[in-house]
């Protein structure tokens, strides 16, 4: 078995805990669905990165809420480049499974479709 990446992100409107759990949990159940053989168990880690902008809460609670509890996850600040996408959270996740990275669907939500137009469609 091969461990893969799968990529999302989304945008939230102002840091607000509600705003950050409630864009976090959207984001990780449209993973799911995208890749409908992907479960719980097989996800090896989860890296999750947030713009300077967002304080309130870390989003891996958010993972947690839904059930990610045996799950390894990390929060950490995104690079603050110059006139990127704001109040963004993003997930790499580490699966282990037999799809071929070209099977992977990643999963870009709101303002973040802007980060991987290329992902579109997939």
């Amino acid at each position: 078995m091969t461990t893969r990446g799968i990529r999302g992100a989304t945008a939230i409107e102002s840091d607000t805990k509600g705003n950050v759990l409630a864009a976090t949990k959207e984001l990780l159940e449209a993973i799911l669905g995208a890749n409908s053989d992907l479960q719980i168990d097989d996800i090896a880690s989860a890296i999750f990165t947030v713009t300077d902008d967002i304080v309130s809460v870390h989003p891996a609670l958010a993972a947690r809420q839904i059930g990610w509890m045996q799950v390894p996850m990390l929060c950490a600040r995104e690079i603050p480049v110059e006139g990127s996408l704001r109040l963004c959270i993003r997930v790499l996740i580490h699966w282990n499974t037999d799809r071929p990275q070209s099977e992977i669907k990643h999963v870009y939500l709101r303002e973040a479709v802007k980060l991987r137009p290329d992902l579109r469609g997939i």
